[in-house]
């Protein structure tokens, strides 16, 4: 567990009960939604697959619990989730089927500060979260803890560089920098490759692989990493 003063980040503040509502409507809402959310379960199945299928798997952040009916299809897996918004967690329990629910041990925790034991769990299910993180060494921290706390492997979504829609993102940047709206929507963040690799490598993972949600144009990409030394 960490000691000295906790990591909090500003975008964690926003999500209050109305934020919460928005999110869970968010991946229902239309066709091109819910083709995004059919492909982030085929990246994550894979992920899973390839992670050996963990048996304990801690979701965090779990968000609306929009990944819980996907965790449960092995039905020996046990399922721990925690998020930093005790609004996110309400609308996860209030809002997924309740035999998912039956499955699911949800707690309220930070992901700089799990309150988990060592090696506690066989695999960290981390998706729509690092890309919220500019600073390296708020990434690192998390990285730190989540090493700490898995026992084998952590799967975890970001945005890379290398693909068309990243070029577009750092076009559009560059664009409100010059109009001097460099603070809009500053709270997503693509992270080159060879550095968020470098960064897994430094905290003691190595990396099983990755998938691209659409290779050479879309900016998630999904790793699987295992926990080393």
């Amino acid at each position: 567990m960490s000691i000295g003063k906790p990591i909090e980040l500003d975008f964690s503040r926003k999500y209050d009960r109305e934020h919460a509502r928005q999110y869970w409507h968010k991946h229902q809402d239309g066709l091109a939604r819910r083709l995004s959310h059919w492909r982030d379960e085929q990246l994550a199945r894979r992920a899973l697959k390839l992670a050996g299928e963990p048996n304990l798997v801690l979701d965090l952040p779990s968000g609306a619990g929009r990944f819980w009916p996907l965790l449960a299809e092995q039905a020996n897996r046990v399922i721990l989730a925690a998020d930093n918004s005790h609004d996110m967690l309400a609308m996860a329990l209030a809002g997924q089927p309740a035999e998912v629910v039956a499955r699911v041990k949800a707690f309220h925790a930070s992901a700089f500060d799990i309150g988990l034991g060592d090696n506690a769990v066989d695999s960290i299910f981390c998706m729509r979260l690092l890309h919220h993180i500019a600073a390296p060494e708020h990434r690192l921290a998390m990285l730190r803890e989540f090493h700490r706390v898995t026992r084998d492997t952590l799967i975890v979504s970001l945005w890379v560089d290398g693909n068309y829609k990243a070029w577009r993102r750092r076009r559009l940047e560059a664009r409100r920098a010059s109009q001097g709206r460099a603070a809009d929507n500053q709270n997503r963040f693509v992270i080159a490759r060879d550095c968020i690799e470098a960064e897994f490598r430094q905290v003691g993972f190595e990396i099983l692989g990755h998938q691209d949600f659409l290779p050479g144009y879309a900016m998630w990409r999904v790793y699987v990493l295992r926990k080393g030394n």
